[in-house]
């Protein structure tokens, strides 16, 4: 078995050793000292004495069974993409790309050795995202590219602030993410088990003049938003800041589809109202608050009931609300811009 250490520090201590027993130190010592045997001891010593040296060894160790052009071609491969290569989804791991080099190059690579080799190539591990299916790519990019510029130049033209509008919900079961503990020890969340929840609707908005961004909220204990609940909201949004409006929300058929919405927004034509494109969460600013307070703030959060949730969330919408610049960094995440 070879001794433990570098090259070097294996050399070192022949060298050592050599120099110990020609001070005249006795083997047995020097044996103890460097923790090798007398047998060693007398083989260095003596090739020393031969002139064949102690130099360190280079160690070639395996020879590479992927060249650096097949390395190359496995790279264009993963480029393609997995579903290019009969897999169901776009997911790389290191089994499938095993499969692949066996497939294409007829090497037998063992998945934790793919892991290393792809780290060598500059891949690492990532966290995919979600993506319906329904979701029309190129009608999101249409949009985005077209329809999204024409409504912030006709809101800042009528002078409206502009309100980018979801509703979301919280349980009391908790949204479980990592912990630190020993290893090998279980963490438990103590939390109940009822299915009380919280309605939430809020909106990410930009006033027209200095682009400052604010967020305004509201809630619901155990009951769902409908249309008239909407409504609430909307009124409370003028109330708060008077003036032109315009709100940008989802296809949810609380919105566009509610007749409670429709005959309020007929009586206040101060109020337009635009739609994102189907499927496309990740365009709207508020999906972002969402995704920080669950996600960040209120992750492993274990209420007592719901009134213990509803503070909890209270006081995590008005620290968000008190962060303009995280607020900001929302808006720009969805492709938004500051200023035109």
């Amino acid at each position: 078995m070879r001794p433990k250490g570098t090259a070097a520090e294996l050399e070192r201590r022949r060298r050592r050793a050599v120099q110990l027993l020609e001070q005249g130190e006795a083997p047995a010592v020097v044996a103890r000292i460097l923790g090798v045997t007398r047998p060693s001891l007398h083989r260095w010593r003596r090739l020393a004495r031969q002139g064949h040296g102690l130099d360190a060894k280079p160690v070639s160790g395996a020879k590479r069974r992927l060249t650096d052009p097949q390395l190359k071609q496995l790279e264009a491969l993963l480029d393609k993409g997995a579903p290019a290569h009969g897999f169901p989804n776009e997911l790389w791991t290191a089994a499938r790309v095993a499969q692949l080099i066996h497939r294409h190059f007829g090497v037998k690579y063992h998945p934790d050795y793919v892991l290393r080799l792809l780290r060598r190539l500059g891949w690492t591990c990532h966290k995919p995202q979600r993506r319906a299916r329904e979701r029309n790519d190129k009608e999101v990019e249409r949009w985005k590219a077209d329809e999204f510029p024409r409504i912030l130049r006709e809101a800042w033209r009528r002078k409206a602030h502009v309100a980018f509008l979801d509703e979301s919900g919280f349980m009391l079961m908790p949204l479980v993410r990592r912990t630190l503990a020993r290893r090998g020890q279980r963490v438990f969340l103590r939390c109940s088990a009822r299915h009380d929840r919280i309605s939430a609707i809020s909106c990410v908005t930009l006033s027209p003049r200095a682009m400052h961004v604010g967020l305004y909220f509201g809630f619901l204990i155990d009951e769902n938003f409908h249309g008239e609940e909407v409504v609430e909201f909307l009124k409370y949004l003028i109330r708060q800041v008077p003036g032109e409006w315009t709100v940008v929300w989802d296809r949810n058929n609380i919105h566009g589809k509610s007749k409670a919405v429709k005959a309020w927004l007929a009586e206040h034509p101060e109020v337009v109202v635009e739609d994102f494109p189907g499927h496309d969460p990740d365009g709207n600013p508020d999906e972002w608050v969402w995704s920080w307070a669950k996600y960040g703030k209120l992750c492993n959060l274990c209420p007592q009931d719901v009134n213990d949730l509803f503070d909890a969330v209270l006081d995590a919408m008005k620290e968000l609300k008190g962060k303009p610049c995280l607020l900001a960094s929302f808006v720009m995440e969805a492709g938004v811009p500051l200023c035109l």
